[in-house]
């Protein structure tokens, strides 16, 4: 099989004062550490901050609740979080048993030049249903997407969701930019990439590698649920 993926049974979690985390396929993009999380009920976290890395997290499965040097968020639904690198102090709280991906990304001389121009302000926190639903020629009629990051806003990443039942996502290849998927809570559909098929499921893990024509597709009645995550390959030409 050449499509990098691992199973959600695949993972290994070890615990330590009721929290794991684990490297999910490490070495597909240098300078990208992507991990799945999870935090035991009543358990809190206090995760590591960097002050020249990207850090995304995204609450997946539990309730629970973040606070960092400006507020405190309620995690309620699928969450998303962005810190403001490693100003001030982080915690995370489970109220339930909660799973989450910690995505991590170097941030290159060349990124910051493009973050110092112009950037979503820090720290941000969006749940799914405050983020913008947009449309795409390559999805499905009534597939639904939504954006979390967009382009050149925290450095090369962009994040975003998409649900559908019977259809989904069909693309031809990006040579501009790595993806990689998680999928959510339900989902069971198929990813093909240059050609090869494998079934995906709930928890999940996939990478397609730029300028592959990959798709992710429901068979009827089924559901197509992930967060999409990209990075591009190339720093952006700021000239």
């Amino acid at each position: 099989m050449s499509i990098s993926m691992v199973r959600r049974d695949e993972i290994v979690l070890d615990f330590k004062d009721g929290f794991a985390k684990t490297e999910l396929l490490p070495g597909t993009f240098p300078g990208i550490q992507n991990y799945k999380c999870v935090l035991k009920a009543g358990c809190d976290v206090q995760p590591e901050l960097f002050s020249d890395k990207v850090a995304v997290y995204c609450f997946t499965k539990g309730k629970g609740y973040v606070t960092d040097h400006k507020a405190a968020y309620n995690i309620t639904e699928l969450s998303f979080y962005v810190p403001d690198f490693n100003q001030g102090a982080v915690c995370i709280h489970a109220v339930e048993d909660m799973e989450f991906l910690c995505l991590v990304s170097d941030m290159s001389e060349g990124d910051w030049r493009t973050y110092e121009a112009g950037h979503h302000v820090l720290p941000i926190f969006n749940p799914i249903s405050q983020c913008r639903e947009y449309t795409q020629d390559c999805k499905g009629p009534h597939t639904q997407s939504w954006s979390v990051l967009s382009s050149k806003n925290i450095g090369r990443v962009m994040l975003g969701v998409v649900r559908a039942i019977g259809e989904g996502t069909t693309e031809k290849g990006h040579p501009s930019v790595d993806q990689w998927n998680y999928c959510l809570e339900g989902a069971d559909f198929n990813l093909t990439v240059d050609g090869e098929t494998v079934g995906q499921k709930d928890g999940d893990w996939s990478f397609v590698p730029a300028g592959l024509d990959h798709s992710l597709v429901a068979d009827p009645g089924k559901l197509v649920y992930y967060i999409w995550f990209e990075h591009f390959v190339k720093e952006f030409d700021n000239n």
